[in-house]
């Protein structure tokens, strides 16, 4: 039974790598569209730039739907792909705007619609 758990373990280390890769970009891909639909982002962008947004997004979704099944590096590629669309164009307009609040990055790092964007302080006891 542990010569049969040995043989797998390659095979789940490999399963999981791609379920983590698929569950990157689906995530960096949704938690932009609710960023660019959020009444405090949308008013800051450049329409064109919008558009830009809202259309790799679409095609990036399109394309997961289509490929369940590819492989880690494909999904990596089109996570650095959808990055270089949107990270220039937030990160402009935070330039230009008041913002600077905001983590860049990928996956979860990026603002959600959800939240309002305060979370609780710890304050130190001595």
């Amino acid at each position: 039974m542990v010569q049969e758990a040995e043989k797998y373990k390659a095979e789940d280390e490999e399963v999981k790598k791609k379920v983590e890769a698929k569950n990157g970009l689906e995530n960096y891909a949704y938690n932009m569209r609710n960023t660019i639909k959020d009444d405090k982002f949308a008013g800051k962008l450049d329409p064109a730039d919008k558009q830009k947004i809202e259309k790799a997004i679409d095609e990036t979704i399109g394309w997961l739907d289509a490929n369940q099944l590819a492989e880690v590096d494909e999904f990596e590629d089109k996570l650095k792909e959808l990055e270089g669309i949107c990270n220039p164009i937030i990160a402009k307009m935070y330039q230009g705007g008041e913002g600077g609040d905001v983590p860049m990055g990928g996956g979860a790092e990026m603002p959600n619609a959800g939240g309002s964007g305060a979370g609780p302080k710890i304050e130190e006891v001595d």
